[in-house]
């Protein structure tokens, strides 16, 4: 395989932002990271598709090792998860290992996970490859091992519905009706959080699509505590983190990034928004995180929200410049950083989750959607542009978009037979 196939295909990262993977193999270093954690609660797509699909899996690390000229692959798979090394172990070739990581959250995180590996560090504002090493998820090397269109979507549906599972759904179809395959929400009144408890976001309709990066769905009474954080207003986060904070600094002294040695302390951005400082000062120690949400959702003892503050400053920190200066040759890991791992057991439990069952087996659903509608821009870049127009006849996996000619993006194929019914910054197909 080529990388040229792999943007054919549309492939992109399934378990982040969606960076279009033939971009990202497009370099040669000597490790392949197999990213698969899955940190966030309630979660388990990954293990999943690492218990039942690792022979698809295992072809796209081989692959991926090819393009990027990788000596070795190694795959991060959490240490309580002893089924699926097990089964996995046998299968592996010399020169593919697997790594266990600790059941804490953010394991997954790409910056931690290659520490954890490799005991190296990123540079503030790097990437993997800067220490020899690239990142993928395991849906990504998964949907390169089958070769064809990426047309369907790995998730995991949990919280408050019937039958937690994770299943394989038509990019395109409505979030609402995923909920429905898991037997349904359990409660009247609810609220949606997509892609994950820590750094997801509220879906607005049960009409909202799944995209190729969705990776689960989480249904909370509309009364959960989640559900009030992810509703609360940039003003109201404003006014109360203006007037609330007491400097305790736990925000950052379980930072992951700042345990990482970066230039990240969310207790000096809420200083800076509590006396009113400069948007200098405000941004100055905001650009680096990685908005895994740990300081908001459970080290601040006050509820309060220095993840958004954080959010809200990067922009300005960017537009004064203020990148990392230093020689990422100083850049150590502080002492107390495998002593602050948070547990994902107690994560759980503090966000209230405990009540919910913790499982998400694969499950077979035969999804046959009326409608699909697919967005142009499913990926980090530009939007695809629409290759067909309405009243065309597609088939599953035909091309309905593509990017514009050496602009950075993924293709889109569809994902049901049918008609192309609108085309906009979406193509609707119905069936």
């Amino acid at each position: 395989m080529t990388l040229d196939r792999i943007a054919e295909l549309g492939i992109v990262g399934a378990g982040g932002a969606g960076f279009p993977t033939s971009v990202k193999l497009n370099t040669k270093v000597p490790q392949l990271l197999v990213n698969g954690a899955e940190c966030e609660p309630l979660l388990h797509k990954d293990k999943e598709l690492l218990l039942h699909h690792a022979d698809d899996m295992l072809r796209g690390i081989r692959i991926s090792m090819e393009l990027a000229g990788c000596t070795e692959a190694v795959i991060g798979i959490k240490n309580k998860y002893h089924g699926v090394m097990d089964a996995l172990q046998p299968k592996l070739p010399p020169d593919m290992r697997i790594f266990p990581l600790s059941d804490s959250y953010p394991a997954g995180d790409e910056f931690v996970l290659v520490n954890d590996i490799t005991k190296r560090i990123i540079p503030p504002g790097g990437l993997p490859k800067d220490v020899g090493a690239v990142v993928m998820n395991v849906e990504t090397l998964m949907n390169i091992g089958i070769d064809k269109p990426v047309t369907d979507k790995f998730l995991t549906v949990a919280g408050a519905v019937a039958d937690p599972i994770t299943v394989a759904v038509p990019i395109g179809v409505t979030i609402g009706e995923v909920i429905e395959a898991a037997g349904g929400a359990t409660v009247a009144d609810y609220g949606v959080l997509l892609g994950g408890a820590m750094m997801g976001n509220i879906a607005q309709s049960l009409d909202q699509v799944v995209t190729k990066t969705l990776g689960g769905i989480i249904v909370l009474p509309a009364d959960h505590s989640l559900i009030k954080r992810y509703r609360m207003p940039w003003a109201e986060i404003h006014q109360i983190g203006k007037s609330a904070c007491d400097q305790c600094r736990f925000c950052t002294d379980l930072c992951p990034r700042y345990l990482l040695g970066h230039p990240i302390e969310p207790h000096a951005a809420m200083r800076a928004l509590m006396f009113g400082q400069s948007n200098e000062q405000l941004t100055a120690a905001t650009l680096y995180c990685c908005e895994c949400n740990l300081c908001s959702l459970f080290s601040c003892p006050e509820d309060l929200d220095p993840k958004n503050v954080c959010v809200q400053g990067k922009p300005a920190a960017r537009e004064f410049g203020l990148k990392f200066k230093g020689d990422p040759n100083d850049v150590e890991t502080h002492p107390m950083k495998d002593y602050r791992r948070v547990s994902t057991k107690r994560l759980i439990l503090k966000l209230g989750l405990d009540n919910y069952r913790n499982v998400g087996p694969l499950t077979k659903v035969d999804f046959n959607p009326k409608k699909v509608v697919l967005p142009l821009k499913q990926h980090t870049g530009a939007p695809a542009i629409a290759t067909v127009k309405v009243g065309d006849k597609v088939r599953v996996g035909d091309l309905i978009g593509k990017p514009a000619e050496k602009a950075l993006g993924a293709r889109i194929h569809a994902s049901i037979a049918g008609t192309v019914t609108t085309v906009n910054s979406s193509v609707t197909i119905t069936a």
